[in-house]
């Protein structure tokens, strides 16, 4: 165990500038490029002991009681039916591959949370803190990327990427650990990947030639942390790993059976990502707002996608060996009222609520925590977002002790000393 105070300055690198860089990298450029050689160059290496995490995230916040913790014959129970699934729990109906793999899954169904809004529910669920206009609090990905940093020393990609939506930020531990945004065809916005490697060549000495000038001048950090985001830049674009990002190079079987959708590309590209050495995968499903004709909405349109992605996600990291480093993160930012509203729908309820954690040598198959027979409250130990992340934490071999210190010189403990829920490792 260690107990590190981490830097709270920037390094060097804003998404900013290095968006910047991509375009102008881009423009410069044209023409084609090969990245060449098979993603599955140092593979082994890159994954050997190497922990990750792929939070699954539902924003909107999902109608838990729905999924899994239903609530059959009462009247907030509504009109799907529970099924049996591999491990000793049981789930919805309409999630039937997941329930072959709920073996390898575990539901804490006793998430009891006091953000019901949006934006600070969000917040809350990716950081372990509730918003401060004082301070901003690294979100899993930040926080996760920057702990197992010093186990990637080859990783040219980002060790945070985001599929289909933003994320939460990397707070004061600074820009480097910013999450890398890519839709789920992997498609980095101002950059283009297919370069003459010549014409590359002339034009970044071209513009290293400026740089050095301005930095020779003294103008201050800025010069220099301009040029480390060239260097970075050039390093991403050339990237042996940036294939990692390509979905559209597995078989067409693999893609079939992860979804041709945005989350299932997504969840194929988390595993892609994992493979070739990526810390942590947050991967965005929306559409759980469901304030009206819920039912339906679940049935026809999100579990499906859902079920076919996720499903695929965990059978592939299984048959692949990765599971057992990876950590799944299930959640939204609260769940729904079981009350059922006049328009047939459910209102945002973060007093009773489920989340799924599996993987990295967490437990499966079976359910932490109860709820009463309506769903409207937990009649057990209540767990909090910041439980929720030290979890993940400890799963991952990161340190309970760790520290850091915010840039008012606040120290501020991981996962804001949160307790682990102990079921999912006894």
């Amino acid at each position: 165990m260690f107990n590190r105070i981490a830097s709270s300055q920037p390094h060097g690198m804003t998404r900013r500038h290095f968006a910047k860089h991509m375009a102008g990298a881009s423009a410069l450029f044209g023409a084609s490029f090969s990245l060449g050689h098979s993603l599955q160059v140092h593979a082994d290496e890159l994954r050997k002991n190497r922990k990750s995490a792929i939070m699954l995230w539902m924003s909107g916040g999902p109608a838990t009681i729905d999924l899994w913790d239903l609530k059959p014959g009462a009247p907030t129970g509504g009109p799907f039916n529970p099924i049996s699934t591999s491990g000793d729990v049981q789930i919805c109906e309409h999630l039937p591959k997941i329930a072959e793999q709920m073996k390898h899954l575990s539901i804490v169904r006793s998430m009891s949370t006091q953000e019901a809004d949006h934006g600070r529910g969000r917040y809350y669920m990716h950081t372990g803190f509730v918003p401060n206009p004082t301070v901003e609090h690294p979100s899993y990905g930040a926080v996760i990327a920057h702990e197992l940093a010093a186990a990637r020393p080859d990783l040219e990609i980002p060790p945070f990427v985001s599929v289909d939506g933003g994320s939460v930020g990397p707070g004061f531990l600074g820009m480097t650990w910013a999450p890398f945004v890519v839709n789920s065809n992997g498609d980095i916005r101002n950059l283009k990947m297919d370069i003459d490697t010549d014409r590359l060549a002339q034009r970044m000495q071209a513009l290293q030639l400026i740089e050095t000038s301005f930095v020779k001048q003294d103008r201050g950090a800025a010069g220099m942390d301009h040029a480390k985001v060239l260097d970075k830049t050039l390093s991403l674009m050339t990237s042996e790993q940036m294939k990692a990002f390509r979905v559209r190079d597995e078989p067409e079987a693999v893609r079939e059976r992860y979804g041709e959708n945005g989350f299932g590309r997504g969840c194929l590209m988390a595993r892609r990502l994992v493979e070739a050495g990526v810390s942590f995968v947050e991967v965005d499903l929306g559409g759980w707002d469901n304030h009206n004709g819920i039912f339906p909405t679940l049935q026809n349109q999100r579990l499906p996608v859902m079920d076919q992605g996720m499903s695929a996600l965990v059978e592939d990291l299984e048959q692949r060996g990765l599971l057992a480093d990876t950590a799944i993160i299930w959640m939204g930012e609260f769940g729904r009222t079981p009350r059922i509203n006049g328009d047939t729908g459910r209102d945002h309820w973060a007093r009773a609520w489920s989340i799924v954690l599996g993987g990295a040598g967490m437990h499966g198959g079976i359910a932490v925590g109860e709820t009463n027979e309506d769903g409207t409250q937990v009649l057990t130990e209540p767990y909090s977002s910041q439980d929720v992340m030290a979890t993940v934490c400890r799963a991952l071999g990161i340190s309970l002790e760790t520290t850091f210190m915010s840039r008012s010189g606040r120290p501020m403990k991981i996962a804001n000393g949160g307790k682990v829920i102990q079921e999912l490792f006894a």
